[in-house]
C-alpha cells in the first residue's frame, strides 16, 4: 500500500505548515511511479482543500510509524 504524506501550508498564514495523510478511495490503487510524479489524484484532493497551499509531498511505502501518521 502506498501512502501520501501532503505537506500543507497555510494560504492566511504561510509560514503555518503541517504534514497530513492524504486519503481518498482514488489512492487505493496509485502506484509508486504515479506517487513521485505527483499523483494526479492529488490536484484533485487539493481542490477541496482551497485555503491551503501544497508545499510538497511524499510517498510511503507500508506502515509510517513514529510520526503518527
Amino acid at each position: 500500500m502506498i501512502k501520501i504524506i501532503a505537506v500543507l501550508c497555510s494560504l492566511a498564514a504561510p509560514g503555518s505548515c503541517h504534514e497530513q495523510l492524504v486519503t481518498s478511495s482514488d489512492f487505493a490503487e496509485v502506484s509508486v511511479q504515479s506517487c513521485m510524479m505527483g499523483a494526479p489524484q492529488l490536484a484533485e484532493w487539493m481542490n477541496q482543500h482551497p485555503a491551503e497551499r501544497l508545499a510538497g509531498w511524499r510517498c510511503v511505502i507500508g506502515q509510517q510509524s513514529g510520526r503518527g501518521i
